[in-house]
């Protein structure tokens, strides 16, 4: 038995209203779409409301904020976080940043702060240095926890090489060895010398092989001596 033949008149109007409908269905997908990246790029319920900050001591979250420079109700899926992360790094006591959205209508900048491993004297100012020689904080008094680093005769580039160098050297002490160091003599980039807190000197000299003279010291200091010579650290001497 053959199928039975759909008059043409009819068909078309099948078709029409087939047609039609799915025309009426794109249309609404793509009016929802459209509707839903309004929503996240264009409109402000998604734009930032808040800025927390995270991992602050010294700076202030307050200063991060304002370097930070995000506007108020700047939608969140369009803020550049690789520029907010580059202007918070910018900040002397930034070590590392990470910024974050915290959806709906969050941002969270995670600061990892520089920490100080001596303070460094300049212009009549105490300037906090971290292992990197990077000087990020003044004090009105130096901690006495930290050694004092004098490199005040050195010029101006001649002296932060020298710092950088310094950092190095004191980033390689053992932390109950740092602790006694009292301050930082440094001629030159090659002539380095602590002097601890019960006046014995150290002879560095350069920071080359910085980790393997901290270890020979921390053995030497059992000599009972006044100045210890670890500049060749293959053949360190000792003097009374």
């Amino acid at each position: 038995m053959s199928d039975p033949v759909i008059p043409a008149p009819f068909a078309r109007r099948r078709f029409t209203r087939w047609f039609g409908r799915r025309q009426v269905v794109v249309l609404l997908v793509v009016a929802v779409i459209g509707f839903g990246a309004w929503v996240v790029y264009g409109s402000t319920w998604l734009g930032v409301t808040s800025v927390e900050i995270e991992g602050t001591s010294y700076l202030t979250p307050s200063e991060v904020r304002r370097v930070a420079a995000i506007e108020d109700d700047t939608p969140l899926a369009r803020l550049d976080l690789d520029a907010v992360e580059d202007r918070v790094a910018e900040l002397p006591a930034v070590a590392d940043v990470d910024v974050r959205r915290d959806w709906p209508n969050g941002v969270r900048i995670v600061i990892e702060e520089r920490e100080a491993v001596a303070v460094v004297r300049q212009d009549g100012e105490y300037q906090a240095m971290d292992a990197e020689g990077v000087l990020f904080r003044t004090y009105r008094r130096p901690p006495h926890r930290l050694p004092l680093v004098r490199a005040g005769q050195l010029e101006e580039r001649g002296s932060e090489d020298a710092l950088h160098e310094v950092a190095s050297v004191v980033g390689s002490l053992d932390r109950p060895i740092a602790r006694e160091v009292d301050h930082v003599e440094v001629a030159s980039m090659d002539a380095i010398e602590l002097v601890l807190s019960n006046g014995d000197e150290v002879r560095w000299g350069s920071s080359a092989q910085s980790d393997l003279k901290a270890r020979v010291l921390a053995t030497l200091l059992e000599v009972d001596a006044s100045v210890y010579d670890v500049s060749v650290p293959e053949q360190p001497t000792t003097r009374a």
